[in-house]
């Protein structure tokens, strides 16, 4: 399962209603790549889901992902967070034993991806 952050809640409502698509899911992946290896894709969905994706809804929210993702992702919760750089969506993911310094990237004891090196993932 995949949860949503009652902050992530709040923005993710805000930008479906400000684009017109309240009923969008938040499609969430894993993809090779990045400084540790792995690293994660998100994007309103106003597709139908893949009959092999996995669907979880909090408080009116879709949140879909694929199996091979998810296998990298149970447990984990997607909040919002304001930093330096301005605001964005993070994923905490207990799986990952390690990430790069801009977290969006990561490793987890199954995954088998090389690593891409310092920078690949445009953390500096």
């Amino acid at each position: 399962m995949i949860t949503l952050t009652p902050r992530a809640l709040t923005e993710l409502k805000d930008l479906m209603e400000s684009q017109g698509n309240p009923s969008a899911a938040l499609r969430v992946w894993v993809a090779g790549g990045g400084c540790s290896g792995l690293s994660y894709g998100m994007a309103l969905d106003e597709g139908q889901p893949d009959a092999e994706d996995e669907l979880f809804e909090q408080e009116g929210v879709k949140i879909v992902v694929d199996p091979l993702s998810l296998k990298y992702m149970t447990g984990s919760s997607v909040d919002y967070v304001d930093d330096a750089m301005g605001g964005g969506f993070k994923i905490e993911n207990p799986n990952a034993t390690s990430s790069c310094g801009c977290g969006s990237s990561f490793k987890t004891e199954d995954s088998e991806a090389g690593a891409g090196g310092c920078g690949s993932c445009g953390c500096r």
